[in-house]
């Protein structure tokens, strides 16, 4: 609804809301007679890599901190030889073959991300996700649905809007709409209703019977096949029942609805690019913040080196990008009521298991490319690959779950979870989902070293809530930068903007040092 009132002038799009960003320019310094200053970033995360490539196009001297052997943060893709550790000292090696991955963290890109003017300007190859598919499965079972009878996208839409039509006609013709609707705007509505619902005209009382929308259990083909649409059709006390139309409103959200995208090669591309345009010698991996100190001129950090030796690094500014839960537990003396504002903010959970297949057998047997599969059972999303069409393997997210059940799963084994995974999945599948297995690796954020967390929980659900304010808007030295601070988190869009936010203001607190 906000879309489409953007487009009607009466609301701004995201385009307009979108503040206008100036990268800093070393030129910026020219009439000041004043130089770049140094500044170190903690966290080599999408918000410290973008903060790092920004200011560098000025000449600041960065250095970025990054506890793990990778940059990326939460982007994180796994392929053949990608080594994981949780906190429960499960350790892991994927073992997909070569050209397969998963995306453990963000996987998907819309179209008006800025995330995607950062992949054109360091020339990072997209591809189309497929984020909802007509030909992939809803299965309730919480609602009667039986294993090996889940109901496809298209057939579950068609039920639901053929007597949703067939109900709004009736109650139109019946007079119930007389004091909300003129008489031609109701002809237009039940001209509307007629189309879109697949229902008879007035004549045959609006009735839903079904229609070709639902899908054939044999398609058409040459002359003397005209296939066979899908029956019988079910009443609506059971399509409703069912609950398969809560899936629906999931394409229309603003930040879900397609096209979307993703990087060719996994969404790791992306923190590669900016650690290569960054400068790789500028990231010192392996290296994790113990202490920050604002020193009135400057900004001393604190840290343990990859050898655990420990360290300072001294700067003029500090750009700390590091999880706000994880910030919190660092001694620092940026006040009381930094601490209340990072205290404010607790992490969220999620899980995903990518399990490599020897054959693409969804495609092949199911007719299913890309897309999703929405569930009531704890595994709640499974993903089908949007990349390796017609290949030999491909990789299937298992699940992707979040909060207690994403918990529940990130205590198991990897061996454990693999099996709850399967065994369930194989209820919607059938035999295949076990017997082409491969290969596995799981991701439960919660509990992953130096991160522990998927996303955030705000105060208010806002970065706009009061006690972030010393947060969004510091006064110090030592500036913060995060999706955390964006009315997009769990997002890259989140982080890049919220890295640019930072970013301005030290340039302009710099350019009057």
């Amino acid at each position: 609804m906000f879309a489409a009132m953007g487009a009607l002038g009466l609301a701004p799009t995201a385009t307009a809301a979108m503040p206008a960003f100036s990268a800093p320019s070393a030129s910026d310094f020219h009439l000041t007679g004043r130089k770049a200053a140094k500044v170190v970033i903690l966290g080599g995360g999408v918000a410290g890599l973008v903060s790092a490539y920004e200011l560098g196009k000025a000449g600041y001297d960065c250095t970025i901190l990054e506890p793990r052997s990778r940059t990326g943060g939460r982007n994180f893709t796994a392929r053949a030889g990608t080594e994981q550790t949780d906190l429960f000292g499960n350790s892991q090696t994927a073992r997909f073959a070569e050209g397969q991955y998963m995306n453990c963290g963000p996987a998907r890109l819309a179209q008006w991300m800025v995330t995607l003017d950062y992949c054109r300007e360091l020339g990072v190859p997209i591809e189309v996700f497929t984020n909802t598919n007509a030909d992939a499965y809803i299965y309730n079972e919480s609602s009667g649905m039986t294993p090996g009878n889940p109901v496809r996208y298209r057939t579950a839409k068609a039920d639901t809007y053929g007597y949703v039509s067939e109900l709004l006609a009736k109650a139109t013709d019946k007079g119930a709409l007389d004091q909300q609707l003129t008489a031609a705007d109701q002809e237009r509505l039940l001209a509307f209703l007629e189309d879109w619902g697949s229902i008879g005209a007035k004549a045959d009382g609006f009735g839903y019977t079904g229609s070709s929308n639902r899908g054939f259990s044999t398609y058409p083909g040459a002359a003397g096949t005209p296939g066979t649409e899908l029956a019988p059709v079910p009443d609506v006390s059971s399509v409703f029942a069912s609950g398969v139309g809560r899936y629906f409103s999931f394409e229309f959200e603003f930040d879900q609805a397609m096209l979307m995208f993703q990087p060719v090669g996994g969404m790791d591309q992306i923190p590669k690019a900016l650690t290569r345009a960054v400068g790789a010698q500028k990231v010192k991996l392996g290296c994790q913040a113990t202490g920050i100190t604002e020193t009135g001129s400057g900004v001393e950090v604190a840290y343990t080196d990859a050898a655990g030796r420990s360290r300072a690094v001294t700067a003029d500014y500090c750009i700390a990008a590091m999880p706000p839960h994880l910030l919190a537990k660092l001694p620092h003396n940026l006040g009381s009521a930094v601490q209340a504002g990072l205290a404010s903010i607790t992490p969220a959970s999620a899980s995903k298991i990518g399990l490599e297949y020897r054959s693409r057998w969804w495609e092949t047997d199911h007719r299913i490319y890309g897309g999703i599969t929405e569930t009531d059972l704890d595994l709640t999303h499974i993903w089908h690959p949007s990349y390796g069409f017609h290949g030999e393997r491909g990789v299937m997210i298992g699940y992707y779950n979040y909060d207690t059940d994403a918990d529940r799963y990130g205590r198991m084994t990897p061996a454990q979870r693999e099996a709850r995974a399967v065994s369930l999945g194989e209820r919607i599948y059938g035999s295949k989902y076990r017997t082409e297995l491969a290969s596995s690796f799981s991701q439960s954020w919660r509990f992953i070293p130096h991160l522990e967390g998927a996303w955030h929980n705000l105060p208010d659900n806002s970065p706009d809530a009061a006690v972030l304010k010393p947060l969004v808007e510091p006064a110090g030295r030592v500036l913060f930068a995060g999706d955390w601070l964006s009315y997009m988190d769990a997002w890259q869009h989140g982080a890049i903007l919220s890295a640019r936010k930072a970013v301005t203001a030290l340039h302009s607190r710099a350019l009057k040092s």
